[in-house]
């Protein structure tokens, strides 16, 4: 199996990997990590209450929805929800309930404001 393979993500296989601090009452599961270009892939965990403060994307940001609702300003996503960020698009991000996510980012976001 190669490297990069997780397990059954979206039938809760996400609950037996380990995570490490990302933000506040964020946690982070490394799938791929950023090298050099390379888009980075992870698994976001949210505490219930969690935020990410506004950031720019400067590249494409992909998310899947995998437990629990994300929220920015222009709604709310629960499971099963793609989201897609474009290029040069800023928001926001929590969960008021909690929730995991499958992200997939060109490059890094860049924060702009801290909560």
């Amino acid at each position: 199996m190669p490297e990069t393979t997780r397990e059954s993500l979206t039938q809760g296989g996400w609950k037996t990997l380990d995570f490490e601090p990302f933000r506040d009452g964020v946690t982070i599961h490394w799938i791929k990590r950023f090298i050099d270009d390379q888009p980075g892939v992870a698994l976001l965990k949210y505490e219930a209450g969690a935020s990410v403060p506004r950031h720019r994307h400067e590249g494409l940001e992909t998310i899947l929805v995998l437990q629990g609702t994300q929220s920015d300003e222009s709604g709310d996503y629960g499971v099963g929800c793609c989201v897609i960020n474009a290029i040069g698009s800023e928001h926001s991000v929590w969960s008021d309930t909690g929730c995991v996510v499958l992200i997939q980012w060109d490059r890094p976001v860049r924060i702009l404001t801290e909560d």
